[in-house]
């Protein structure tokens, strides 16, 4: 591991435990325990089901993505890689998972690590647009100031919602700078400047086929329909504690507590998340434990099925973390 790396790595382990203590020390483990007593396993396992919804909508989502490299791909020979990604980056550091989607499936997808690379970077930036949605429409529901979670005012809020738009909508602005580190790279190597500018071409054409109107509005209603199915584990999360007087706060928790994940954190997002999930819970009046509780069940929720799944697919499948892309 290098020293940049371990410096990383050893700050997200202290914020981690940093907000892990925050949350320690306003709980009383009694009252915690009380709160998790009177679990509904119903609504546990509706949560269940509307999270597999939810990522069933990311797969076809990210099977819409390749479909210009690969038409004949199904939406089943997408499931296993996305969802061996997500299990790597919930157990490993370094976004391990993003590498591991990027170079170590493509054969089985018939696609290349530029276009993948270009779905990754299309993925975050509609994600970070949903939550960023789902937040202003929390925010206006219950009549909450957007600096109180976000740091940022309405305002800014909206402005980086248009920004996202504008990459989404033009990538065109990135093909300069992207062609020139391909050029900057073959004066140090004329090999690795050819196949970099190779799979930056790639990823560039992937870009500009995505941006079209109507593959564009396919990939926003994918990303919506998967947000809001996920809004609603948040939700039945919170139906599942009878000690939480407002259960429709997890509608606020969902877009909280997900742009809590960008702070550095371990893998998994232990700490962060929780906190500030929270917070928004307490916000609309639910108590500091029976909040604390809900953080801890909505959190496995999102870790585990998705953690497992991929790990078995990732072992059935006999498949090696290209441990040289890490470095």
């Amino acid at each position: 591991m290098k020293p940049k790396q371990a410096a990383r790595l050893g700050l997200g382990i202290l914020l981690a435990l940093f907000f892990l203590w925050l949350i320690a020390r306003q709980i009383d483990p009694a009252a915690l325990a009380q709160a998790f007593a009177g679990t509904r396993g119903g609504w546990v396992a509706a949560g269940l089901a509307l999270f597999c919804v939810g990522y069933a909508c990311r797969i076809a989502r990210w099977r819409v993505m390749l479909a210009r490299d690969n038409p004949a791909l199904r939406w089943i020979d997408c499931a296993g890689p996305l969802l061996a990604s997500f299990a790597a980056n919930n157990v490993l550091p370094f976004r391990a998972g993003d590498v591991l989607r990027a170079f170590a499936f493509n054969a089985r997808l018939g696609t290349s690590a530029g276009t993948v690379l270009a779905t990754l970077f299309v993925e975050r930036l509609l994600d970070l647009l949903m939550v960023l949605v789902l937040l202003g429409a929390a925010l206006a529901v219950f009549g909450l100031d957007a600096s109180r979670f976000a740091g940022l005012g309405s305002a800014a809020l909206i402005a980086v919602a248009l920004a996202i738009l504008v990459v989404l909508l033009f990538p065109r602005l990135f093909a300069p700078p992207a062609r020139l580190a391909g050029r900057l790279a073959g004066r140090v190597s004329p090999a690795l400047g050819a196949r970099l500018a190779a799979e930056i071409e790639r990823g560039l054409g992937t870009l500009q086929h995505l941006a079209g109107g109507g593959t564009m509005l396919r990939l926003v209603g994918w990303s919506l329909a998967a947000w809001l199915a996920e809004g609603t584990v948040f939700w039945m999360a919170a139906l599942a504690l009878p000690e939480l007087i407002a259960p429709a706060a997890g509608w606020l928790a969902l877009p909280v507590g997900t742009l809590a994940t960008l702070i550095p954190s371990t893998p998994g997002y232990v700490g962060t998340f929780d906190y500030f999930t929270v917070r928004a819970m307490t916000a609309l009046g639910n108590g500091q434990a029976a909040a604390t509780a809900y953080a801890f069940l909505v959190h496995a929720l999102l870790w585990l099925p998705p953690t497992v799944a991929g790990g078995c697919y990732f072992l059935a499948s006999h498949t090696r973390l290209p441990r040289e892309k890490l470095s």
